[in-house]
């Protein structure tokens, strides 16, 4: 009985020495796109911090890592979390979202922070919670970016590959 337990630990440790060199591909891309989706969406400098500190890890292209997430199997865990919040919103692909799209993923975002479902659960335990405050900060936030966005749609509309332009109605062929 013990050869089995001490073997089965044995089995154990090979796994994890062997996962760390298995490594999840890293999340690190340009703040190019998180720049564009501030501008677009008119973020103060308040907002864009509880941003930074609780939404762009998951929620955009560009991730911090901090070094226990260096670990496996957390790196493993940790990817998979991005992925996951990138597929429900990805502010790094924020210019090519429809307005329609934009408006829905604001209607959720405002939905999820106020049922506190964002930031998830294991995010806090280091990261901390929202504040009352804070929450209440990026809800007003997302709620004037619907307004603005829904009064503004030829700001918002993804970049055309073309080189004609159509206003109200008429073809304009664009100057280069």
């Amino acid at each position: 009985m013990l050869t089995k337990i001490k073997n089965f630990f044995i089995v154990l440790l090979l796994v994890l020495v062997i996962s760390q060199f298995l490594r999840p591909e890293k999340n690190e891309a340009s703040y190019d796109s998180i720049t564009a989706f501030e501008e677009a969406t008119l973020v103060s400098s308040d907002v864009k911090t509880i941003l930074e500190n609780n939404c762009y890890d998951c929620h955009t292209n560009s991730t911090r890592y901090p070094l226990h997430m260096e670990v496996s199997p957390v790196s493993h865990w940790m990817a998979y979390h991005i992925e996951e919040g990138k597929e429900h919103f990805n502010i790094s692909e924020w210019e090519s979202y429809t307005i329609e799209e934009k408006d829905h993923k604001l209607e959720e975002f405002i939905e999820e922070i106020r049922m506190m479902k964002m930031p998830l659960k294991p995010y806090t335990w280091i990261n901390g919670e929202l504040s009352s405050q804070d929450r209440e900060k990026l809800i007003k936030w997302a709620k004037e970016t619907r307004i603005k966005i829904k009064e503004k749609p030829l700001d918002s509309l993804p970049k055309a590959e073309s080189d004609t332009i159509v206003v109200d109605s008429v073809k304009v062929d664009s100057i280069k």
